[in-house]
This record gives C-alpha cells, structure tokens and sequence, in this order.
C-alpha cells in the first residue's frame, strides 16, 4: 500500500513567467532603441581624422539639407546667429563652437555660415564628421 501524500505548499519558484516577461521587454527595448535618437538628422560627410575628446557640452550649429540654420537645437536666421553667438560667449575663456552640415549643403552657405561664426568673435571652430570606413 502507497503511503498517503500530504497536500502542503509548494516551496518551490517557477521562474518560467518570469523569463517570458524578460524576453518580452528585452525585444520591446531593442526594437524602440534606434527610434529614441536624439538632436537633428543630418547627412554628415566622412572624414579619416580622429574625435577629439569631449570636457564639457559644446556648443553645436547644424545645417541642414534644407539650409536650416540651429544653434544647438534651436532654429535661428543665418543673419541673426551672429548676435546670439556673441551674448553666450562674451563671459567665456574658451571661445569654441562645432558645426555640422549636411553633406548635400552648397559650398557656399556653409562658408556662408562659418563666416557669421568667425564675425561673433568664435576663434575655434571644429567641423563634425562621419568616420571614415575603410574597405578590408
């Protein structure tokens, strides 16, 4: 004759839900990630040269494809950037400012624009650019 078995509680974990809800928001994540890019989609141009190192937020003009003009993620005239530079970087020391412009921007705004950066009393000016893939 079986010995008769007790009815008790189960002491035991089933991690089965646990991982379906895992996996399931592992896959919510890596599907939304790319969509959460931030700051304005430009074109940028290739270049071999090395990032230089980042120490505090810089200030960014973009232009874009449509010859849109922002300092940082503000949208300014080409005409009135030149005063908007001056009043932020009249109490600085370092007087530095990026640009990026879409690679499909003539010539000649984009000279256009650095221009009005140079006036503004700017005395460095990095260009941001893709690196460079080199076929293996």
């Amino acid at each position: 004759m079986a010995a008769p078995r007790r009815k008790g509680v189960m002491a035991e974990i089933n991690v089965t839900p646990l991982v379906d809800v895992v996996l399931v928001l592992l896959i919510i994540f890596m599907v939304t990630a790319p969509m959460m890019q931030q700051g304005l989609d430009v074109n940028l141009p290739k270049a071999s040269a090395k990032a230089l190192p980042a120490e505090e937020e810089k200030m960014i003009v973009t232009i874009t494809k449509k010859q849109e003009v922002y300092l940082n993620k503000t949208k300014f005239a080409v005409n009135d950037l030149r005063p908007k530079l001056q009043a932020i970087y009249a109490d600085r020391t370092r007087k530095e400012i990026f640009l990026k412009a879409d690679r499909d921007v003539s010539y000649g705004f984009v000279v256009q624009v650095m221009a009005e950066i140079k006036k503004a009393g700017i005395e460095k000016l990095g260009m941001v650019t893709e690196p460079l893939v080199e076929p293996s």
